[in-house]
């Protein structure tokens, strides 16, 4: 009976850690959602991903290979980071980048690449147990600010600001942050808002809303400012 409570409690302090990792991701235990759920990200949470429902969960195999976002170049708020993909876990739940700190910001590849038509969409903690993470400040953005992004294929492509918006994580416009776009946009997403201390987790998401301001080419960085 000892080693059986100690092994029952060994177990639950590993789970009772799992699940603190998930609530400061802003992901619901045990979701089982084919797409990211909506407001699937939290930080010190981290929420990093308040991905909408309803999101495509494949790229068009038809779709010519396309240049993946490597690094991201917001002047303003002096954020200089590493770009990696990140897709669906086996349970259906979105993946996110590492929550440590220093760690890159996420790129959703199941839609599409910064500079292509459609929603380009990049996730970011806002902080970890250590302090401030790579989207701490995307919430200061303002109209008209600069985001350049750095592709594989070496080129650049910018972004402005259009707009910065807060909402409780039971509203997320899935459709509005992933839905089509003839266009080239950006969005970027992270927590925000109210920090729930008992449940560990923001309540809210912040995203930014971005339009293209010069289509891919040279070197990010290089229009007139």
């Amino acid at each position: 009976m000892t080693r059986r409570r100690r092994r029952a409690a060994g177990v639950g302090a590993v789970l009772g850690a799992a699940g603190i990792v998930l609530l400061l991701l802003g992901l619901p235990l045990g979701a089982g959602a084919a797409t990211p759920a909506a407001g699937s990200f939290s930080v010190h949470g981290t929420d990093p991903l308040a991905v909408a429902s309803g999101a495509p969960t494949a790229a068009p195999t038809s779709d010519p290979p396309r240049s993946e976002p490597v690094h991201v170049d917001i002047p303003r708020i002096g954020l200089d980071a590493e770009v990696v993909p990140v897709g669906l876990n086996p349970d259906g739940t979105v993946g996110v980048p590492p929550l440590d700190t220093g760690a890159p910001v996420g790129w959703y590849r199941y839609l599409a690449a910064p500079g292509d038509p459609g929603p380009a969409v990049l996730l970011g903690h806002v902080d970890t147990y250590r302090g401030p993470a790579v989207f701490y400040r995307i919430h200061e953005l303002q109209p008209g600010d600069a985001i350049d992004i750095r592709r594989a294929d070496g080129r650049g492509v910018e972004f402005t600001v259009d707009a910065v918006r807060t909402y409780p994580k039971s509203k997320f416009p899935s459709q509005a942050v992933y839905g089509p776009s003839r266009e080239p946009v950006l969005r970027l997403v992270t927590c925000g808002g109210a920090f729930d201390r008992n449940r560990r987790t923001y309540l809210s998401n912040v995203v930014v809303y971005a339009s293209l301001a010069s289509p891919v080419g040279g070197p990010p960085g290089s229009r007139a400012r």
